[in-house]
């Protein structure tokens, strides 16, 4: 039985407590060799083999950028976990460790967080990586923020700043499901549900980061916000400008499909939609694109409006991606 007599499905945290909760999450969980010391002192200890390590954190609200009502509490700490451990994989290290700091309502059931949980810890696993510590408190709405630690293996740092004219343009990953999946969950609907769980459990190309470094890539970045908007950061950070074809994306038949139906053109979630966590990077002109890399521009001198992005040489009409704080 439940503090309250009640059923297990139905005990709150405010019923389990802080602590308690922090064990029933973190109990019994296999970590990897790179945690020499994980959950339960005042701070975790991870291993950094080249006296060098990969940082990042990323946050998600309830209501902005997830509802429980599309996705269920696992999904949600899979895709929360999955931005973190892209961002790392972009800069071509791999991921060792997660930091999760959560904040909930009291009512919130134990039962929801531990299906949190697991999600965060089975998206680790993909990686190899472990779930090392974080922090626990009460708030209006649930709010998780994920800090994520790589280490880049005696790499360099694959940088934003790198890119060069004459570089190739390649992407790895998918392009356009997750905002497709959106566009049908926001129609009421919950069908393909090869798009709806795109949106929902984003499948990063994690080992594709470091492969790219080791093949030379000059740039790269994780595709969060939109294709556009994000390489847009890395024609920023490198002084140069990022030249798309259309032609070069395959529009996947489902996304067409959807598309169509919607009366929706399914290039502008290939070339704007964000949440797929796809990989983008440059390469230099002689070097060959590592597997499962595909060519789509290439980079250039700025022109006289200065660093940006063109697709079909021209600047491309309408949002380029996710706009933060446009909404909220």
């Amino acid at each position: 039985m439940t503090p309250e007599g009640g059923s297990e499905a139905s005990v709150s945290l405010r019923e389990v407590g802080e602590f308690a909760m922090i064990d029933r999450v973190t109990g019994g969980r296999v970590q990897p060799a790179s945690t020499l010391l994980g959950p339960g002192d005042d701070s975790a200890v991870v291993a950094a083999a080249d006296g060098r390590v990969v940082a990042c954190t990323d946050v998600l609200v309830e209501g902005v950028h997830f509802r429980l009502d599309w996705s269920s509490p696992e999904q949600v700490g899979r895709k929360a976990a999955a931005a973190n451990l892209a961002d790392v994989a972009a800069m071509g290290a791999v991921p060792t460790s997660l930091l999760v700091g959560l904040a909930c309502p009291s009512a919130t059931p134990a039962a929801q967080l531990e299906q949190l949980a697991d999600g965060l810890w089975a998206e680790a696993a993909v990686v190899g990586a472990g779930l090392v510590g974080g922090d626990l408190t009460s708030g209006p709405v649930i709010v998780l923020s994920v800090t994520a630690l790589g280490s880049l293996q005696g790499r360099a740092p694959v940088l934003r700043s790198g890119a060069r004219p004459g570089d190739r343009v390649a992407v790895c990953g998918r392009l356009g499901w997750s905002a497709a999946g959106l566009a049908v969950l926001g129609r009421g609907f919950r069908s393909p549900a090869s798009l709806v769980n795109a949106h929902r459990v984003p499948e990063p190309p994690y080992a594709a980061g470091p492969v790219a470094a080791d093949a030379g890539a000059t740039a790269m970045i994780d595709v969060s916000d939109g294709l556009l908007a994000d390489l847009a950061h890395v024609a920023r950070g490198s002084g140069v400008t990022v030249r798309l074809r259309s032609r070069a994306f395959t529009v996947p038949a489902r996304l067409a499909e959807i598309g169509s139906a919607l009366g929706l053109d399914p290039l502008r979630w290939i070339l704007t939609g964000g949440e797929d966590h796809a990989l983008a990077a440059t390469f230099p002109p002689g070097a060959a694109l590592p597997q499962d890399w595909t060519e789509v521009g290439v980079v250039e001198a700025p022109d006289a409006d200065g660093p940006g992005v063109t697709v079909d040489g021209r600047p491309y009409d309408g949002d380029a991606g996710w706009i933060h704080f446009a909404k909220y």
